[in-house]
């Protein structure tokens, strides 16, 4: 079986991983010197954000070239030895490729600049006398207008502006970007806004645009909107699998796209297109039993159509962490919020849950770093240290994406908790002494603990992984499906304790009353095979 179709992935958000060097900011040497972690934590693989010459508007999604590593981060021999140390310790290695658009600094956008209008340059972007409609993702309008009066689109900050996928050179360029790392041994890309990178010819209003001065949230389009999820993006992805093909070692893609039509989304896991897909319809998910049993049921029919194997997430770098959602009244995800009240005691208890659940699925599972130490999401940043352009861009209405983006917790009393010597980039909580990666090791009980076990369980448990389920009868409030050979996974999302199926516990987010699992938890249960 291929290993992208069971395997668990690490992301990597590089600049709040670990410090090699003391400047504040993770770089590729503190990520190498923690691959023994990552290596006994479990991951088959690590997904890493943009590592490329970023002048860091949007976290490295704005690239100015896709070639060189930011000095920041380290060196492009940096990069080449970090990924062979990587695969010394087992771990393949995923990077980010962001085609839909790229830095205003990068050298082709300045040559755009100095080019006339009508001019080639111009032609690899998206450059018009006149805007249209289009909001942009982060707040306010997609167009900025340049010194001799056209417009250029831009779907997220003006400082990375769209790339015009009908443009040949585009095309060839990426291409060559995939070679370029793939020749240096990556394993995969992930695909960034990969339904986007096609826009509607001649670029028609929107019927309904929506009001731009509202902060953003992560909703669905419905089929047909001008600028996502067009038809002829399928084309640029089966080009880049037949690339992909012409390498070893089993390379791989995985998309984000957040398209809410089942059906459409499966065309981008044809055979010939892309491998994986991240299912957004399971982390916006409420934690209810109704609901999750619908996504689940969903996911696996909409990926069975096409023979891919899903995905499974809870957090990321773009969305609120799951510790502080579990613990609010409304526990789904449709934009960030925060200013309402969170029960961490039970957000936490739900994580673990949770946890459990998704490395139970059939397919991948992905760990967002921090994920395996609980971290809640970070509130009360100074205005001054954001550094997300949703918050810059929205008026602050929203507070951005830096309260995931918070770099790790290592060990320690204080900041900055060994992540380097000189601080962080962003502020660590002083409260985070209970949440460094040294106090929990030890500790049976911890975060920490649960995810090294449950992913050394699922990596050796045949049941696991890849395959099929069959949901069980189970009292109003509880899930339970099986898997073969002799595994059960019972989650109890009901207010009461209820009872375990007879088996073997093989491990429980919550500690067992008996033969009893208590609300808000989840057991994994061998049976006779």
């Amino acid at each position: 079986m291929s290993w992208w179709r069971s395997a668990a992935i690490y992301q990597v958000y590089l600049r709040s991983f670990a410090d090699g060097n003391g400047d504040g900011i993770g770089d590729l040497a503190g990520l190498e010197q923690r691959l023994p972690y990552l290596r006994d934590l479990g991951v088959d693989a690590l997904w890493i954000a943009p590592w490329y010459v970023s002048p860091m508007a949007d976290g490295g999604y704005d690239v100015a070239d896709y070639r060189m590593i930011d000095p920041s981060f380290g060196s492009l021999a940096g990069a080449e030895h970090f990924i062979g140390a990587a695969h010394e310790h087992g771990l393949r290695v995923i990077i980010d490729i962001v085609p839909n658009h790229t830095s205003d600094e990068h050298v082709w956008f300045q040559e755009a600049l100095r080019a006339a209008p009508g001019s080639p340059e111009r032609a690899r972007y998206h450059f018009r006398d006149s805007p249209n409609n289009w909001p942009s993702r982060f707040g306010g309008p997609a167009w900025t207008q340049v010194p001799d009066g056209q417009w250029y689109l831009h779907l997220f900050d003006a400082k990375q502006p769209d790339l015009n996928w009908e443009n040949p050179q585009v095309r060839a360029e990426f291409k060559s970007i995939l070679r370029f790392w793939l020749d240096r041994g990556v394993d995969g890309f992930r695909i960034d806004v990969a339904d986007r990178l096609v826009k509607q010819h001649g670029l028609p209003d929107k019927a309904d645009p929506g009001n731009p001065d509202v902060p953003p949230a992560y909703v669905y389009e419905g089929p047909g909107a001008p600028d996502k999820d067009r038809p002829e993006v399928h084309e640029i992805f089966r080009s880049w699998r037949r690339l992909l093909n012409e390498y070893d070692g089993e390379r791989t893609f995985v998309g984000e796209m957040w398209v809410r039509d089942p059906d459409r989304f499966a065309l981008y896991l044809r055979p010939d297109e892309l491998h994986t897909a991240f299912n957004f319809a399971f982390l916006r998910c409420a934690w209810e039993p109704a609901a999750l049993r619908e996504v689940i049921d969903q996911t696996l029919e909409t990926h069975r159509k096409v023979a891919a194997p899903p995905t499974w997430v809870l957090s990321n770098h773009d969305v609120t962490r799951h510790v502080t959602r579990y613990g609010r009244e409304d526990t789904r995800f449709t934009k960030r919020v925060h200013d309402v009240p969170t029960d961490l005691e039970l957000g936490t208890r739900r994580a673990r849950a949770a946890a459990l659940l998704s490395m139970a699925l059939p397919g991948n599972v992905y760990v967002y770093q921090g994920d395996e130490l609980g971290l809640p999401e970070v509130f009360d940043l100074p205005d001054e240290v954001r550094q997300d352009p949703v918050f810059r861009r929205t008026g602050g209405r929203d507070l951005g994406r830096d309260g995931c983006r918070v770099p790790l917790p290592w060990e320690g009393e204080e900041p900055p908790f060994g992540f380097g010597s000189d601080g962080t980039w962003l502020p660590q909580p002083e409260d985070w002494q209970g949440l460094t990666a040294a106090s929990q090791a030890d500790d049976a009980g911890s975060m920490l603990a649960l995810y090294r076990l449950a992913l050394r369980i699922r990596r050796h448990e045949p049941a696991l992984g890849d395959g099929k389920l069959r949901w069980l009868p189970s009292e109003e409030g509880v899930l339970a499906f099986e898997r073969d050979p002799g595994f059960v996974c019972l989650v109890n999302l009901s207010d009461s304790p209820v009872r375990v199926p007879a088996g073997t516990p093989l491990l429980a987010s919550t500690e067992l009353a008996g033969d009893e699992l208590g609300p808000d938890a989840t057991v994994w249960i061998h049976t006779e095979a």
